[in-house]
């Protein structure tokens, strides 16, 4: 599956995407989140930041906000919240603020995030944006609602890269994308007649790595999203393909058939420079960096079927990470390298499952998908979710999932075939 690296993907039409909760987790924390009405004089902004903050909030898997019919009392600012309301609602937290203009012309929203049962302010913060950009004025309340909450970084304010296929036959136009993590605002990175495949983040969210078939052969390049200048950095004999950035920016491992087999390379993104990491008879590909930089995992079908194995970025003895299932495929690591999300195939069933080494010994093992055919996982750069690819019917679809498997949400295209998602890393702050 994970190994026919270098496919054409199915037919299709694209549009929008269509968001929509399909689990939800009882055991999170219940949080309110009052709708914040727009108190200037100009016009009020197209987005409703509370429902974002609240969508993201519910889609993390940690919280559970209250439904905004169910919000019975309507305070703007702490001093007007009545506590023993939002303790008979069984709230343990409660998010106030309203939206008003910025002398520059955009808009500011000040907000306060309250304890309950504490009748503690924790957070009252003022983030401000253009009317275009409410929509990330609104993650980033909920990242840092997040944050202040659990003590990790949110990463509503980031963004996904994926692949669609849009037309039949002969006649399928392929469009690499990137849209908000929750997948609203798309925009076309590139178009092309031929397939696009593996796009892959640099570690500033700047630059995507990519395959494409425009040129006949599979090329691997790199484009800046801003500008969308780019460069073909590998167009050798045979295939092309899976890169993956290292965690400093400066290295690029990908998948190379030069000399006959596909083996895993590292290539050094100033000189152009190679080096050969793997050298063995089976297919091994998708290789991604561990967090330290100072290793590679990777697929090889060197045992018989495919299975993911871990070799010094520098090169040498690889050993093999998993043994659970008859296939794993296409790694994913978590930020801080104690969790590898997999593609793992029993049978014809393919889902998505997660290896914990933090336990110890050979880990714990936990499925995340309940598909037939789940591939592609990418983790948040917090961790806490992850996206992959599947099929409803003849079409694919992308699901997000958080960690512990309690909430999935769909991000489908309307009409069309998507895959090969990518979780970006962490925008500035």
């Amino acid at each position: 599956m994970a190994l026919a690296l270098l496919l054409p993907l199915g037919q299709a039409r694209a549009q929008g995407l269509d968001i929509g909760l399909v689990t939800g987790n009882e055991a999170a924390l219940p949080i309110a989140v009052v709708p914040m009405p727009y108190l200037g004089t100009s016009v009020a902004p197209d987005t409703d930041i509370g429902a974002v903050i609240r969508a993201d909030l519910n889609r993390s898997g940690q919280f559970r906000a209250l439904s905004e019919q169910d919000v019975i009392e309507k305070p703007i600012r702490g001093s007007e919240i009545k506590f023993p309301t939002w303790r008979v609602l069984k709230q343990d937290f409660v998010v106030v603020g309203r939206v008003l203009d910025n002398p520059d012309g955009g808009y500011r929203v000040e907000y306060e995030l309250w304890d309950v049962a504490k009748q503690e302010r924790l957070l009252g913060l003022a983030v401000g944006g253009r009317a275009r950009g409410m929509r990330d004025v609104a993650h980033q309340i909920a990242d840092q609602v997040y944050e202040k909450i659990l003590g990790v970084r949110g990463a509503f304010w980031t963004r996904i890269a994926y692949v669609t296929a849009n037309g039949v036959g002969g006649n399928i136009q392929y469009a690499l994308m990137i849209a908000d993590s929750d997948g609203f605002n798309p925009q076309t990175v590139v178009r092309s007649r031929e397939p696009l495949l593996s796009p892959a983040w640099s570690p500033d969210g700047r630059r995507l790595a990519y395959v494409s078939f425009e040129r006949g052969n599979s090329t691997i390049y790199i484009q800046e999203i801003a500008t969308g200048a780019r460069e073909v950095v590998a167009s050798f004999r045979g295939i092309n393909g899976a890169p993956s950035f290292s965690p400093d920016g400066r290295r690029l491992a990908l998948t190379l058939s030069r000399t006959g087999n596909p083996e895993i390379y590292v290539m050094d993104l100033a000189s152009k420079g190679l080096t050969q990491i793997t050298r063995h008879y089976g297919i091994d590909t998708e290789a991604v960096w561990m967090a330290d930089g100072q290793s590679l995992v990777f697929t090889s079908d060197r045992a018989g079927k495919p299975q993911l194995y871990q070799v010094p970025a520098a090169g040498g003895e690889a050993t093999r990470l998993s043994f659970q299932g008859d296939s794993n495929a296409k790694a994913s690591i978590s930020f801080d390298g104690k969790k590898i999300a997999m593609a793992q195939g029993n049978g014809n069933v393919y889902r998505i499952a997660v290896l914990d080494r933090s336990f110890g010994g050979a880990g714990r093992w936990q499925t995340l998908s309940p598909g037939n055919l789940d591939e592609s996982p990418s983790f948040a750069p917090n961790a806490s979710m992850l996206l992959y690819a599947t099929k409803e019917g003849s079409r694919g679809v992308l699901y997000a999932v958080s960690a512990d498997g309690r909430v999935r949400q769909r991000l489908v295209l309307a009409d069309g075939d998507v895959r090969e998602p990518a979780w970006s890393p962490y925008r500035q702050r």
